[in-house]
């Protein structure tokens, strides 16, 4: 038998793909700092409506992938709509950066960013799957390092792009901030784009079928043109409220309704992985309601209850504006990754590793612990306004539950489905993230703040109420994994039976 020789090592394609990925959150995290404070302070949008506008734009930008994982596994090839969705994500983040408070004109822009991250989510993440394939322990680990690429581009965007917006604002005595910081992720995007191009030979020999083929312009035509409908689909959802709430109940049983055709119609030596990846997802559903809680309810939180000061025994050390503490998250995450990593792929060697439906549990029960810190926070408050430290404990937690949950998502999907669906179910994945984004802004309109409300002792048991409950949540869901913890055992088994 004929061992194929790959051109370059699993590390180096590897690293190509985690460069363009690193970029390419730059842009997403820098923006999406802004986005809620965008639309309260400067659009003028009252904190439901902002709220409701990000939920139903993440949902998009999360169903997106299901559509853009075909494309790449049938159509235009998985490198190729890499390429094309990060060159689409840069002229989304161009357009916010052109001043202008005009309603359509964001929904128009973030309708492009959905279009850009359709075309490049899925099919980034089946290349890393393609790479790894067929060795779980390197799976876990690579993407889990993967999602550290998530975290290295988002800290340095979401502490820059609000410096820039404000440093900007103050300069100039105008709101060009904004639209400067915007401007500032596009160019994250083309900075990555380079550094694909240089890289480009070592990923050459991963991918799908299509891109092994001569590029199809009629398809690409094709695609593009759909592109441009799908642009102003979603710039007409984002601005009618009760057609976003309809299309992603939609999705929602569009997705069942698919994982349920798959199971019925694929081998019985398929089926137990596709039940378990089922199961999983349904997990991540709810991980990501509260996951939907740090651009919104905790964000507008550090914007009225949070004292921007970070002090040590009474001693100034620095001061973060509100909308820098959502980098505390990708902070956390750069720090305990390489640590889990570590833990994974050592745990494999000596047979001890945890099931990825035991991490599952695991990381909603830290999450839990999270979400009680932000809520005990009431009871450390003065005048309303609660210290900074407990921003960094809160987010620490739910950083390691986020990590144990949504991180190993994919390595999920990689681990537990067929490699001839993997595009397409990588895209279904994203789309049962997105449905519950949309379902975390409703979540977080429990604490919308009225207009005109600016006392912090009023707002701030608006707010640590909301906590309380999603601690609660979270231990609920941490209850039901550990309860089909045996059926997921069973299930696993079954299907490394019929590898």
């Amino acid at each position: 038998m004929k061992t194929e020789i790959l051109p370059y090592s699993q590390t180096r394609s590897f690293v190509t793909v985690w460069m363009i990925e690193l970029w390419e959150r730059f842009g997403y995290y820098g923006m999406q700092a802004l986005i809620v404070y965008f639309m309260v302070q400067r659009m003028g949008f009252d904190d439901g409506r902002a709220n409701l506008v990000w939920g139903a734009a993440a949902a998009l930008i999360y169903v997106a992938p299901a559509i853009g994982g075909w494309i790449g596994d049938q159509v235009l090839g998985t490198r190729r709509c890499m390429v094309l969705g990060a060159i689409i994500l840069s002229l989304g983040y161009a357009l916010m950066a052109i001043p202008s408070t005009n309603t359509w004109h964001l929904f128009s822009a973030l309708g492009v960013i959905v279009v850009g991250n359709g075309l490049f989510k899925p099919n980034t993440a089946n290349l890393v799957r393609k790479i790894y394939e067929g060795d779980d322990s390197k799976i876990d680990s690579a993407f889990t390092m993967y999602y550290m690429a998530v975290n290295v581009g988002s800290t340095v965007s979401m502490l820059a792009t609000p410096w820039i917006k404000d440093y900007v604002n103050t300069t100039h005595g105008n709101e060009l901030g904004w639209h400067a910081a915007y401007a500032f992720c596009s160019v994250g995007l083309m900075i990555g784009l380079l550094t694909l191009f240089l890289m480009r030979a070592t990923i050459r020999h991963v991918g799908s079928v299509p891109d092994d083929k001569p590029l199809h312009m009629g398809k690409l035509a094709m695609v593009l043109a759909g592109g441009v409908v799908a642009v102003g689909v979603s710039a007409v959802i984002l601005q009618y409220q009760s057609l976003a709430r309809i299309f992603v109940y939609l999705a929602g049983v569009v997705v069942l309704g698919i994982f349920a055709h798959l199971i019925r119609k694929s081998e019985p030596s398929e089926r137990a992985g596709l039940i378990a990846a089922l199961v999983l997802t349904l997990q991540t559903v709810f991980f990501f309601i509260f996951y939907q809680q740090m651009s919104t309810s905790l964000s507008l939180f550090a914007l009225r209850n949070v004292d921007l000061e970070f002090t040590v025994l009474g001693s100034h050390l620095w001061t973060w504006s509100p909308a820098q503490f959502q980098a505390l998250n990708a902070i956390w995450i750069m720090v305990l990754s390489p640590v889990l990593a570590f833990m994974y792929t050592r745990a494999g060697r000596t047979g001890s590793d945890l099931s990825i439906a035991g991490k599952f549990a695991l990381g909603f029960a830290v999450v839990a612990a999270g979400f009680f810190t932000y809520g005990f926070a009431g009871y450390f408050a003065v005048d309303g306004m609660t210290s900074s430290w407990i921003m960094i404990i809160g987010y620490g937690l739910y950083s390691l539950g986020e990590l144990l949950v949504s991180g190993l998502g994919l390595a999920m999907v990689a681990r537990y489905v067929p490699a001839r669906m993997g595009g397409f179910m990588m895209g279904a994945y994203f789309v049962a993230s997105g449905i519950s984004q949309y379902l975390g802004g409703v979540v977080a309109n429990l604490a919308s703040v009225p207009q005109g409300m600016t006392d912090p002792l009023q707002t701030l048991p608006i707010y640590t109420s909301l906590f309380n409950k999603l601690g609660i949540a979270a231990v609920l869901c941490t209850l039901i994994a550990l309860a089909v913890l045996p059926m997921m055992r069973k299930l696993t088994a079954t299907h490394h039976a019929h590898q």
